[in-house]
Parts: structure tokens; C-alpha cells; sequence
């Protein structure tokens, strides 16, 4: 796959208005502020493709690039306190539409920031992809936060955490220095392989 590729097809605010699937997608999870953006951008060594912000919970919307024959699919943070409960409930009904509605969803990115425990939030979210037998990736960003002793001490604590999961899909991952984009890569590409 040639990441560098990827273009913005559109972004859908309704679960009523996404298109119906008919390319294998990838789906990017993770709450508000986790890093979903950046990630994006850095796997696909564009500095714009996906709108960042410091501002949390900017994507509101479930925002589709497609490279070469795979659909990217952006999906709205949780977890953020600061918007309207009716703003929360919109984006619940749509993050949960979409996994439900009959998609062709090959490999479900979840982003866990590295520097802390999964939220209750993400625990919600990794118990639903268990349940409902999606395939997922587990990729801990903002790695490049931590100091060394740090890092390993959280990398341990996630091995344990996910020792359910192959080590390829426990993935490091710091949107800065580039850490991990070969391996999300290789886990990406192998996942769509027919």
C-alpha cells in the first residue's frame, strides 16, 4: 500500500448519511485528544490530510480517505466532557452506527494514550470490539513523552493488560519522531490482503 496516496473523500455527520462500504476499511478509535489525527497524518506522511487541533474533540464527524483500493476511516473521539450531552449522544448513535451497519471493516486501529491506563472509556470500547469479534490493533501514542524507565514500565503494563493480543498488534507509536509507522504499516496492509 502506498500510504502516501491517500486523499479526504468526504465526512459525514448522520449515521443516515455514510455511504454504503464497498472498499475493505480501517478504522481509526481512540477518545478525543488520544492523537487519531496526527497518526493519520504521520502514516501518511502528510502534514494536512486529517485537521488537527488542540482543541479536543474537533472530530465530529466520521471522515473517509481512501488509498488506493482501502477506505481510511476517521472516526469520532469520545470521552470529552466539555460539548453538550446532545453533542455526546450524536456522536455515541454515529461511532456505534457505524459498527454496526454492515461494513467491510477489515482492522479497527485503537488509540490508547501510552502515558496513562486505558480510560473507562476505552475499556468500554476494547470490551465492545472483543464482544463483537472485530479485528483490532491496540496503538499506544504519545510514546515519545515518556523517558525511558518510563517507557518501559509502560509498555510492560500494556503488555500485561493485552496479553490477549499478538505482540504485532501492541504497537508504540509517537506521531513526532515516527516511531511505529512501519509496523501499524505492516499490520495495516496485512489485514486487507485477500
Amino acid at each position: 500500500m502506498n500510504f502516501k496516496t491517500t486523499e479526504f473523500e468526504a465526512a459525514f455527520g448522520t449515521l443516515a448519511q455514510l455511504p454504503r462500504s464497498d472498499l475493505p476499511e480501517i478504522a481509526f478509535a481512540g477518545r478525543s485528544n488520544v492523537g487519531k489525527s496526527s497518526l493519520l497524518n504521520r502514516l501518511c506522511n502528510r502534514k494536512a490530510l486529517a485537521r488537527v487541533s488542540s482543541v479536543p474533540g474537533k472530530t465530529a464527524t466520521v471522515n473517509f480517505y481512501r488509498t488506493g483500493d482501502v477506505r481510511l476511516v476517521d472516526l469520532p473521539g469520545y470521552g470529552y466532557a466539555k460539548v453538550p450531552k446532545s453533542e455526546k449522544k450524536r456522536w455515541a448513535q454515529l461511532l456505534e452506527g457505524y459498527f454496526r451497519t454492515n461494513r467491510d471493516i477489515r482492522l479497527v486501529v485503537q488509540l490508547v494514550d501510552m502515558r496513562h491506563e486505558p480510560t473507562a472509556d476505552d475499556e468500554t470500547m476494547l470490551a465492545f470490539l472483543s464482544e463483537t469479534g472485530l479485528p483490532f490493533a491496540v496503538v499506544l501514542t504519545k510514546c515519545d513523552k515518556l523517558n525511558k524507565t518510563a517507557y518501559a514500565e509502560r509498555l510492560s503494563a500494556f503488555r500485561a493488560r493485552f496479553s490477549e493480543l499478538s505482540p504485532e498488534l501492541l504497537i508504540p507509536f509517537s506521531a513526532v519522531r515516527g516511531d511505529g509507522v512501519e509496523a501499524l504499516s505492516a499490520v495495516i496492509e496485512n489485514s486487507v490482503k485477500p
